[in-house]
């Protein structure tokens, strides 16, 4: 096989495995549920089988890659209509600590011991079993964690302190490179930025490895020897 077919092959596989992610939703990237593991396997199968072999054409690979979205396609929807049998299709979540108590037979239902079970909790930055009121185990094989009311962290309100509105942090130069996009975000241009970095005593977008601006605390730049520097100006 030359050359030029593998390439074109390679090339028709990449295209189509990110359609069908795109399709598909950013489920398949960030929920990792049993179908979806079994999914990306027959894809990983369906194009590295078919890519060096000659007797392959180009059709049957397209072929494939959209039976297998119209599949996967049709087993998510499946499993959004008929919401009873979602637990069967998808998988479904098992309380593994209720009312601060293990429970021994979901653990060994979903063949966890008790060494998983405390690495899934320091996961969840969980370092004593006591502090858990319950402990969910997901379909996607993360654990949520509801703390006991005692070892739950003080907020503001509990504080009975005022509101303080939250900020939203804006990357504007990563490896010595502008950050466009987050200048379109806070509607600043790169003459705004460089009069910026030179109060804080930068001359060149060379020299900085990093460098955010929030509203609140402003110009937070890092150099590319490691030092970093904080300017807290305010948006204009």
């Amino acid at each position: 096989m030359g050359i030029e077919h593998i390439t074109l092959k390679l090339v028709i596989g990449f295209i189509g495995l990110w359609a069908m992610t795109r399709i598909l939703g950013k489920k398949e990237i960030s929920q990792l549920t049993p179908f979806d593991f079994v999914s990306s396997l027959m894809l990983s199968e369906l194009v590295g089988n078919t890519v060096y072999q000659e007797d392959v054409k180009f059709s049957y690979l397209l072929y494939a890659l959209a039976l297998w979205a119209v599949l996967s396609f049709a087993f998510e929807k499946i499993t959004q209509i008929f919401k009873r049998g979602r637990g069967f299709l998808d998988g479904k979540a098992s309380i593994l600590i209720r009312h601060g108590e293990v429970d021994l037979k979901e653990l060994r239902k979903n063949k966890l011991d008790f060494d998983q079970l405390r690495m899934l909790l320091r996961q969840q930055n969980v370092f004593f079993m006591r502090e858990v009121a319950y402990a969910i185990f997901e379909a996607n094989g993360t654990l949520s964690v509801m703390k006991k009311s005692d070892y739950e962290q003080v907020t503001r309100q509990d504080l009975k302190l005022p509101e303080q509105d939250a900020f939203f942090s804006y990357c504007l130069i990563e490896d010595g490179e502008v950050d466009k996009e987050g200048l379109k975000l806070l509607k600043k241009d790169e003459d705004w930025l460089r009069a910026e970095l030179q109060q804080c005593g930068y001359n060149n977008f060379d020299e900085i490895a990093y460098a955010e601006w929030t509203p609140d605390e402003g110009l937070y730049v890092l150099e590319h020897r490691s030092k970093s520097f904080k300017l807290p100006n305010e948006v204009s």
